[in-house]
């Protein structure tokens, strides 16, 4: 039983997270899809970026990891790009597994008994 029931006349619409093509038109399109992952990684990379970089001193860590002549805005110039990179993963992997899956239909001809 549904959890919904509609009205014959009202038409429930959904978007998917797959590309675009021409038989469905409630896919959002390629560009869509990536700014969807690419922007909220791009606000929570800045917030780590700040975090971070408020408990540690980029140049002391350029030291630590063995490039002295790091500079403070070359430390945060790469922490906020590492932080990008790892958060754009996240979220895209997000986007990722909350697609359905393919359900296995049980194979009713199978005779392991």
């Amino acid at each position: 039983m549904p959890d919904r029931i509609y009205p014959a006349t009202s038409k429930v619409q959904t978007m998917s997270t797959l590309p675009a093509s021409a038989p469905d038109k409630n896919q959002l399109p390629v560009l869509q899809q990536i700014v969807s992952v690419m922007w909220p990684s791009f606000l929570t990379a800045s917030l780590a970026t700040i975090i971070f970089f408020t408990l540690f001193d980029p140049a002391e860590l350029g030291m630590i990891g063995g490039f002295p002549d790091l500079t403070r805005m070359g430390g945060y110039t790469i922490g906020f790009f590492c932080f990008w990179l790892l958060t754009s993963i996240s979220c895209a992997l997000t986007c990722y597994f909350r697609r359905p899956m393919n359900r296995r239909t049980p194979d009713t001809h199978s005779n392991e008994a």
